[in-house]
């Protein structure tokens, strides 16, 4: 039996946002407890997109209700804001509501990942872990999506037209 690797997280770089104080210490020493290398924090959206402008961080890890701006309006703007500097930047929605519609409004806005409240370190490892070695490529669709490709797993079932355009920048 050969040993797992465990993934070298020393270059990451990864914002939390939150409105709880509790919840910004708590992810934050799970990450570094990883390894993280750097782990910059706000305690809104508004003021998560202007960190990350800073910052220009590899993952974002955001609560969903927040006020002064939603981890949905982060997502948006670090989406699709002309000036963004993290169109790119991989998005993990950490929240205490687990309604399937707000799991899929999440997804059919641009997220990553998905957690619910009460978070265990394993689950964020997990998520990390995925995220870091299985990214997904980002498309925009002829409709409004752009994000990391929604399909994780390719089915030769499916019959249908391949709606998706390619981003040009990370065709290689």
């Amino acid at each position: 039996m050969s040993a797992l690797r465990k993934p070298d997280f020393r270059n990451l770089k990864v914002l939390v946002v939150d409105d709880s104080a509790f919840i910004l210490r708590l992810v934050s020493q799970i990450l570094k407890s990883f390894g993280v290398g750097t782990v910059a924090r706000a305690s809104s959206g508004n003021e998560g997109y202007e960190v990350a402008q800073q910052f220009e961080p590899d993952i974002v890890i955001s609560d969903w209700d927040m006020p002064d701006g939603t981890g949905i309006d982060l997502v948006r703007n670090l989406r699709s804001r002309e000036d963004s500097k993290c169109k790119y930047t991989s998005f993990i929605m950490l929240t205490a509501y687990a309604e399937i519609s707000r799991v899929l409004a999440s997804r059919d806005l641009g997220i990553s990942e998905f957690l619910t409240k009460p978070v265990s370190p394993s689950q964020i490892y997990t998520r990390l872990v995925s995220l870091i070695e299985h990214p997904r490529q980002f498309v925009a669709t002829e409709g409004d999506y752009f994000g990391p490709d929604r399909r994780r797993l390719e089915s030769s079932n499916y019959k249908g037209e391949d709606r998706r355009i390619e981003d040009p920048l990370l065709t290689v």
